[in-house]
């Protein structure tokens, strides 16, 4: 948000690290001028109150930005000048043509009228709701609400943002039970919240469970934010084969039903807990994110769907003046070809995970396995969840746990092939809680021995030179490409692709007894992508006529892919499937 919020756009910060959070707060401090007194990891409640106090710093830092931006000159190089130049065309930036041709008195009039409209976009945060381990203190278990997410939530609540919280990786109801003990979560006599609350989602049925669990406790989900299951960066939640199409295509036909099954449950509640219920909030807005690469995707995104909103991530990547990837991994993004982004075991939630296999963090996680002493030496321990070992939880990426899990593994009845899988995974796990801060902590001086880790998405590989700020802008509007190649695969296809190798590799799995997937998930999954391929086929008509042959092409050519895959026989025994 320091680098993007003042132009006008939205972005989202984790909350997972307390300790870069700090680090990074004593960094501007020093870069501003500002006094900086340390919380330290031995005061009470350290870890809510270092994320209070770095995003009460940024709040008032987005605020001065503001301010300058609307004060400054509408002439060339400005910052206000520059905030209207990248807006979509619309009715602003029409005010904003029109003041550009206007001359006296009115186009200061039109100057005037423009300035309270260039306003900063939202600091909104992320708790991944997996990432809630229990803390300890002088070898004991502290209380539930000093968890890693329940602490983080009530830095944000603390704070002084008006934005929202991400909730993602689907229901925690601890942390949304607690959410509703915070009156910025709750409308006031206005039916205003202070703080909002948005889900992302991989499908509908998500949507409405989570929605209804929070609407019951008197809390309003502002938006769903639906995300591809495997066409997209970080940590990638597979459907069984839903595909995004026909997941966006429901939530079109079925969006005022879920709204108001959603009104009723909230309304309900709010008269239950004694509140006036000012009445019913607005619809929800839907959103979508994942594999976007085109203007002409995104404005069919938005026209189709009908949607509210689109989200850009991983070619974001690639403009050093909005992300905190060092340049040595933004060298090695930029020579990424396929193969060298993919769906790896590296998570310790095990969660597939989107890596770049150039990457620091990967060239370290290989050197230190060659050298026979693997595994991270958990300088964070966020992800230690763990207890095979010990009653304190470990993560599986750690030293201590990988040793002992490799001494463990000739005991456990495993076949030569089952056991060599298995050893390769529990080695493919990587130190993502410290490394994916990587980045930042070179770039701001933090730790000059960091290895980063880098999350991007398989559609890095379509983007390969530095963009500015204005010329990613400028093609997600479609004022200009940036794409490596003139033509890709459209997203929906190559979703499609990503899918069929993901169900390759669970079968393969499945065929050496190292899957807990029934025998029917198979069929399943390779019935709901052949569905998938029928409805694109029928999507197409809505497509521009140049676009719609190739479109098809494409879609005929995964067809017989996936008619391709066979599905696995039944196993004749009970498999032995190894933990962890």
């Amino acid at each position: 948000p320091l680098k993007v919020a003042r132009y006008g756009i939205a972005s989202v910060i984790s909350l997972v690290d307390d300790l870069l959070i700090e680090q990074v707060r004593r960094y501007h401090c020093d870069r501003l001028g500002e006094p900086f007194a340390p919380i330290g990891e031995d005061e009470e409640d350290c870890r809510a109150r270092r994320i209070t106090a770095y995003l009460d710093l940024v709040d008032r830092q987005v605020r001065r930005q503001a301010a300058e931006l609307q004060a400054s000159p509408f002439e060339e190089g400005s910052e206000i000048t520059r905030y209207f130049r990248m807006l979509p065309d619309g009715e602003l930036k029409a005010v904003y043509e029109r003041m550009r041709a206007a001359r006296g008195a009115e186009r200061e009039r039109l100057q005037a009228e423009l300035r309270p409209q260039a306003v900063p976009g939202s600091i909104d945060v992320n708790i991944m709701t997996k990432l809630d381990g229990d803390t300890y203190r002088g070898g004991r278990k502290q209380a539930p609400e000093f968890s890693h997410a329940l602490a983080a939530l009530r830095g944000f609540s603390r704070s002084t943002l008006k934005s929202a919280i991400v909730f993602s990786a689907g229901i925690n109801q601890r942390l949304y039970r607690y959410t509703a003990t915070f009156e910025d979560f709750l409308p006031d006599a206005n039916g205003n919240c202070t703080k909002t609350i948005i889900l992302k989602v991989s499908d509908f049925h998500s949507a409405e469970v989570q929605g209804k669990f929070l609407a019951k406790r008197g809390l309003w989900v502002s938006e769903f934010r639906i995300e591809s299951g495997l066409n997209c960066g970080g940590h990638a939640f597979a459907t069984d084969g839903h595909l995004l199409g026909p997941v966006l295509e429901e939530f079109k036909q079925r969006r005022g039903e879920l709204a108001a099954a959603l009104k009723e449950c909230y309304l309900k509640a709010l008269l239950a807990q004694g509140r006036p219920a000012a009445g019913a909030p607005g619809d929800p807005r839907i959103t979508v994110q994942g594999g976007i690469g085109t203007s002409e995707e995104n404005e069919f995104l938005l026209r189709y769907y009908e949607l509210n909103g689109t989200g850009w991530g991983t070619p974001f990547l690639l403009v050093p003046e909005a992300t905190n990837v060092d340049r040595e991994q933004i060298e090695k993004l930029l020579a990424a070809r396929p193969g060298d982004v993919y769906l790896s075991d590296s998570s310790p939630l095990g969660v597939p995970f989107w890596n770049l296999r150039t990457s620091a963090s990967e060239e370290k996680r290989r050197r230190l396995a060659a050298e026979g002493r693997p595994g991270s030496t958990c300088p964070k321990g966020y992800a230690a969840f763990n207890t095979d070992f010990s009653e304190i939880p470990l993560c599986i990426a750690a030293r201590a746990y990988i040793r002992r899990k490799l001494g463990r593994l000739p005991q456990e009845g495993l076949s030569t092939e089952q056991e060599a899988q298995e050893r390769e995974r529990v080695l493919a796990k990587s130190c993502l809680c410290n490394d994916l801060a990587g980045g930042a902590a070179l770039n701001y001086h933090l730790d000059p021995e960091a290895t980063p880790a880098v999350c991007c998405g398989p559609n890095i590989v379509n983007f390969s030179r530095l963009a500015s700020l204005e010329e990613m802008v400028g093609h997600i509007y479609g004022r200009l490409s940036l794409l490596a190649a003139g033509e890709r695969p459209h997203m929906f296809v190559e979703e499609i692709r990503l899918y069929v190798e993901y169900l390759r590799q669970e079968i393969s799995r499945f065929s050496i007894g190292l899957s807990r997937r029934p025998q029917g998930y198979f069929s399943t999954f390779k019935a709901n992508l052949l569905g998938g391929v029928d409805y694109y086929r029928e999507l197409a008509r809505q497509f521009i006529e140049e676009k719609r042959g190739r479109f098809l092409e494409e879609l005929e050519c995964i067809r017989r892919e996936i008619e391709a895959v066979l599905l696995p026989a039944p196993l004749e025994a009970p498999s032995k499937i190894a933990c962890g």
